[in-house]
């Protein structure tokens, strides 16, 4: 199933050199920028703007989808960046810990002078 635009957890963002993110809020959609799970649990229909005119402005269209996504090798591919990203996420709040222990330890310092 494609992205479903409709979702209420369904984000779109064009930035300025034009490039387009298509994700869902709720990090359901494992092969987003191109699809979503076929029986989300999560699906909510936007309610919101059901009676708005909507503008000229529209996001460029969804990429091509790649063949990867029926192989699952971008899931693996996927799921390698985020456990590479959690384990450097432990040294940098080590990193940030340490630094505020070392600050701390500064500013007692100098109240005691």
């Amino acid at each position: 199933m494609a992205m479903r635009s409709e979702c209420k957890h369904f984000e779109s963002r064009t930035y300025a050199n034009g490039d387009t993110m298509r994700r869902c809020n709720l990090g359901l959609a494992p092969d987003a920028p191109w699809r979503c799970p076929e029986d989300c649990a999560k699906y909510e229909r936007r309610m919101v703007d059901v009676a708005w005119a909507h503008g000229t402005l529209v996001p460029p269209a969804t990429p091509v989808e790649p063949d990867s996504l029926n192989d699952g090798t971008a899931a693996a591919v996927l799921d390698e960046a985020a456990s590479i990203i959690e384990a450097a996420m432990g040294d940098v709040l080590a990193d940030l810990n340490d630094k505020r222990k070392n600050k701390k330890k500064n500013r007692d310092k100098k109240k005691k002078k």
